[in-house]
């Protein structure tokens, strides 16, 4: 059996097992048909982690998930993850994330833990082996990358502006978001869109007070950097099978996990109509060379 093999065979089992505390050790082993010697230098070999400091990994990650999503005791997850007492559980979760679990409850951070082997508990009650296969299209880059594209196109025409057009009402959008919308405030929260998702990656605040009035070069240069931090993300993200990823974002208030794939489809869902509002609103400006934006159109389909 090679080390992938064996490797994909003790994730199957170990996923299969995770509740059950007396399948660890040897018993994994003989389940794989190998010695415990042998079956555990395979696994390191492949994993960069030992068997057992693996499934504590784990099951520390599924108990950060369980902490941050249900109303479940510190004590109940303790023994879910198969600690016999809160305080062991303590000062394992300690170790692992830096703060015990009932702080990083109040305030949580990133819910999985570094991995050599890239493999994580996945929600509700799984693994999931990172991707090692390659897809012909990368539909949600592309998809991403044509919208930074297209709005880099739309602040360079909106750079020939005048005021007057740019504070002009473009009619009502999202309620609450873009009270009173202009063009100049759609653009401000397009762009802002993929800062403020990069700074919830990073687990960091965004600054909304950026988006008061913003004027077009400073729209443009914040594009610049976050608008490639973003495609990178999903890029990577896509090419590696992590999409369904689940990742914190401690800026909300309470704070809230979402998925890679869910955050993406967010932003392009929203960001379509506010693209196309904006669009029309540089038309009415004597700027419509760019019509629709319909990504269609920008890889050479029909129209």
């Amino acid at each position: 059996m090679s080390r992938p093999d064996a490797f994909r065979d003790f994730v199957a089992t170990l996923a299969d097992h995770l509740d059950d505390p007396d399948v660890r050790g040897e018993r994994l082993a003989a389940l794989a048909h190998l010695s415990r010697f042998h079956h555990d230098r395979l696994v390191s070999a492949t994993a960069g982690e030992p068997p057992g400091r693996f499934r504590r990994r784990v099951l520390l990650e599924r108990a950060a998930h369980r902490l941050l999503t249900t109303d479940a005791g510190v004590l109940d997850v303790a023994l879910e993850a198969g600690f016999a007492s809160h305080e062991g559980f303590t000062r394992a979760f300690r170790a692992a994330y830096g703060v015990p679990p009932t702080t990083w409850r109040r305030s949580p951070t990133q819910i999985r833990l570094a991995a050599p082997s890239g493999v994580h508990f996945h929600p509700p009650g799984g693994l999931r082996l990172p991707s090692r296969q390659e897809t012909a299209m990368d539909l949600a880059g592309d998809m991403v990358d044509h919208h930074v594209h297209l709005l880099g196109e739309m602040l360079e025409r909106a750079g020939r502006c005048p005021d007057v057009d740019l504070d002009a009402a473009v009619g009502a959008l999202v309620p609450g978001i873009d009270d009173d919308p202009t063009l100049r405030s759609v653009l401000s929260r397009l762009v802002g869109q993929l800062g403020m998702w990069n700074a919830a990656l990073d687990d960091r605040t965004y600054d909304w007070s950026v988006e008061e009035h913003e004027t077009v070069d400073s729209m443009r240069r914040r594009l610049d950097v976050e608008g490639p931090a973003f495609a990178g993300r999903v890029r990577a993200a896509s090419s590696e099978g992590r999409l369904d990823e689940t990742f914190v974002d401690a800026t909300c208030r309470p704070a809230r996990v979402f998925t890679v794939g869910g955050m993406v489809a967010h932003v392009l869902t929203f960001a379509a109509h506010r693209r196309v509002v904006a669009l029309g609103a540089l038309a009415r400006a004597g700027h419509g060379d760019l019509e629709w934006g319909d990504p269609v159109l920008a890889v050479g389909g029909p129209g």
